[in-house]
C-alpha cells in the first residue's frame, strides 16, 4: 500500500479531449475550485496547450466537484501568497481572465460561481450555466471590489443600470435570470452543465477553424468602436483577405455545391 505522505497530490487542473474540443477542468473540489497560484499556472498552461493544437478548435472550462468555482483561496490570501500564474502574472486571475486565446472559450458552470467563479464566465466566450446556480459578484458585501475583470467586463455584457445593481448590492442572480440578461448563453438540466457545453462546442468545431478564430478575434477588437471609424474597416479588410482567400474559403463552397461535409484545412 503506497504511503500516502509521498503520493503525488492531485493536479490543481486536469485537461482533456474529446474530438476536436479541450476540456479544462479546475480540480481542488474540496476547496470549491478556489484559486490559488497552483491552479492559476495550471490552466493557463493548460489554456495555451490547448491554443497550440492544431486539433482543438474550441475550449470548455470547468470545474470538478459541485462547484464551478468559489473564486480566490482566501487562505492562499491570508498568508500573503499570491493567486498569480508562475512566472505568468499577465494571464491574470485563475490563469484565464486576462490570457488571450485564438480559440472560442466556453464556460460549463457546473455548480458554485459567485465572486472570482462569475468573472471566469465574464471572461469566456460563451456561457452554459447548470439550472440551479448562481452568479453574482458579492465583493462589496466583503469589503472589496469584484478585481478580476468583474466590474470592467459586467457593463459590457448586460445594461448598465443592470451591471451597477449587480456590482452594488451584490446580490446574485439566477440562471435563468443570466439567460434572460444575456448573461448566459444556455442554462442546462441540473447535472448537465459540460454535455450542454460540450454540444455548444462541437458545433462552433464543426466550422472553418481560421473563419472562426477571425470573427472571435473581430468581435473582440471592435467591441468599443463605431461602426463609422475607418480603423475598423481597416481591420475587417485585414480579416477579410485573410480568410476569404483561404484553402477552407475555397472548400466550403465546393463542398456545398458537391452536397459533402468540408474538410477543413485551418489555412
Amino acid at each position: 500500500m503506497a504511503d500516502e505522505s509521498t503520493t503525488a497530490p492531485e493536479p490543481a487542473a486536469l485537461y482533456e479531449r474529446r474530438g476536436s474540443v479541450a476540456i479544462i477542468t479546475l480540480n481542488r473540489p474540496r476547496a470549491l475550485n478556489a484559486v490559488n497560484a497552483a491552479l492559476s499556472t495550471a490552466v493557463g498552461t493548460l489554456l495555451d496547450q490547448a491554443d497550440s493544437d492544431d486539433e482543438v478548435r474550441a475550449i470548455v472550462l470547468t470545474g470538478a466537484g459541485r462547484a464551478f468555482c468559489a473564486g480566490a483561496d482566501l487562505k492562499a490570501l491570508g498568508s500573503g501568497a499570491s493567486l498569480d500564474a508562475d512566472g505568468h502574472p499577465e494571464w491574470g486571475f485563475a490563469g484565464f481572465v486576462q490570457h488571450w486565446v485564438s480559440k472560442p472559450t466556453i464556460a460549463a458552470v457546473n455548480g458554485f460561481a459567485l465572486g472570482g467563479g462569475t468573472e471566469l464566465v465574464l471572461a469566456s466566450d460563451l456561457a452554459v450555466v447548470d439550472e440551479q446556480a448562481q452568479l453574482g459578484l458579492p465583493e462589496v458585501t466583503r469589503g472589496l471590489f469584484a478585481a478580476a475583470g468583474g466590474v470592467i467586463r459586467l457593463q459590457q455584457q448586460v445594461p448598465r443600470k443592470v451591471a451597477l445593481e449587480l456590482a452594488l448590492t451584490g446580490a446574485p442572480i439566477t440562471a435563468a435570470d443570466g439567460l434572460r440578461l444575456g448573461l448566459v448563453n444556455r442554462v442546462a438540466p441540473a447535472g448537465t452543465a459540460l454535455e450542454v457545453a460540450l454540444e455548444l462546442a462541437e458545433s462552433i468545431a464543426a466550422n472553418a477553424p481560421l473563419a472562426v478564430r477571425e470573427s472571435k478575434s473581430m468581435i473582440h477588437r471592435t467591441a468599443s468602436d463605431s461602426d463609422w471609424e475607418q480603423d475598423v474597416w481597416d481591420r475587417n479588410a485585414e480579416a477579410v483577405k485573410l480568410v476569404f482567400t483561404s484553402a477552407d474559403a475555397q472548400e466550403g463552397p465546393k463542398a456545398f455545391a458537391e452536397k459533402r461535409p468540408p474538410v477543413w484545412q485551418g489555412r
